[in-house]
């Protein structure tokens, strides 16, 4: 609608890829804003609350009453604003929300059937999950590989050139780089807040590379490559403003939680920025706490299965710290510390190149 007002009215102001990702930001920060507060009354009366594991540590049997399933709102405000904001003949704007809506549907079905059980292992099968993640990873992947002819090069952060050319094996990479970060997203939404200001960080870091990598002049005088990718950093922008707006009510003590309806499209929508932006290998730094807290389960199970031992006292990692009796604030905050401070990195990266 804005880049209409732009194209019909010649409103010059509407053209720039900052205005209206500014516009996006504030739209969508407002409709969650106000949508969130009319869901958490409704999931309260209805009961849509998040099932407590029984092997979870003992003080999260005190948020067995609290909502869940936020996702809903701050992914459905993330659309609204963007679609008000974006230019719709941009190819990597339009996948950019095809992603969020095919993994917030997984995630809805997901947590739906938790509720609906009252049992927080009743959701969604594991191979069921991963088959429908596969099955949208490859939607996205085929869309990019063969509709477009996007480009299959591999680049590595701090070097000038692509590593590689890995042709039609990119497909299997971007596959992926998609599952892997939604499941690791997923994974890290265990404390309040938690997963919100780590996906704000890394969102702001690709919305940089995006705009970057979106501009012939900036992407050239920085060596990096360039695609006309800059749209979709108003997506990126629209939903840091909702999960900005999500975290008011998510922040400890929460009052909602996120649920599978907003990691596993959170997760997957950071994903498909990696892709689109050539950061495949810069997603392990501008996401490091997804990879750790990844890491933390994979070395904990497979410890587990050799050895018989646990390397943690319980993963994933968070809640190690937690049965440190670590305060749970100090976990998360620090949490978001290593995130910010790991992004920062990230983006020197580009200038070094």
């Amino acid at each position: 609608m804005i880049y209409w007002l732009y194209e019909t009215f010649h409103i010059n102001i509407f053209g720039y890829i900052t205005v209206r990702a500014g516009f996006g930001f504030f739209l969508a920060l407002l409709i969650t804003l106000f949508l969130l507060p009319r869901f958490i009354k409704w999931a309260q009366k209805t009961s849509s609350v998040q099932p407590i594991n029984d092997w979870a540590p003992q003080r999260h049997q005190e948020k067995a009453k609290t909502p869940t399933m936020g996702g809903i709102v701050f992914i459905f405000a993330t659309l609204i604003a963007s679609v008000l904001t974006i230019k719709f003949s941009n190819i990597y704007a339009l996948v950019g929300l095809l992603t969020l809506v095919l993994f917030s549907l997984i995630g809805f079905q997901d947590d739906y059937a938790k509720i609906r059980k009252n049992q927080n292992l009743a959701g969604l099968k594991a191979r069921t999950k991963l088959l429908l993640q596969i099955v949208s990873a490859l939607i996205i992947a085929f869309i990019l590989f063969f509709y477009d002819n996007f480009n299959t090069e591999l680049f590595v952060p701090f070097l000038k050139m692509p590593l590689l050319d890995m042709g039609g094996f990119a497909i299997l990479l971007w596959v992926l780089v998609i599952i892997s970060t939604s499941n690791a997203v997923n994974l890290t939404d265990g404390l309040d807040g938690l997963a919100t200001v780590p996906s704000i960080a890394a969102l702001t870091s690709f919305s940089i590379i995006l705009y970057i990598t979106g501009n012939v002049k900036i992407s050239s005088y920085l060596l990096m490559p360039s695609f006309d990718v800059g749209e979709v950093a108003i997506i990126a922008s629209a939903l840091m403003g909702a999960l900005t707006g999500f975290l008011w009510h998510n922040c400890h003590p929460a009052e909602v939680f996120m649920g599978d309806s907003g990691s596993l499209a959170l997760g997957g929508f950071l994903g498909y920025l990696a892709i689109i932006t050539k950061s495949e290998i810069l997603l392990l730094l501008i996401g490091s706490i997804f990879v750790i807290e990844a890491l933390s389960v994979i070395l904990q199970v497979g410890s587990f299965k050799l050895r018989k031992k646990r390397v943690f006292l319980m993963a994933p990692i968070h809640h190690h710290f937690e049965m440190k009796h670590w305060a749970e604030n100090k976990i998360i905050v620090r949490f978001w510390i290593i995130a910010v401070l790991s992004n920062l990195v990230a983006l020197m990266s580009l200038k070094i190149r």
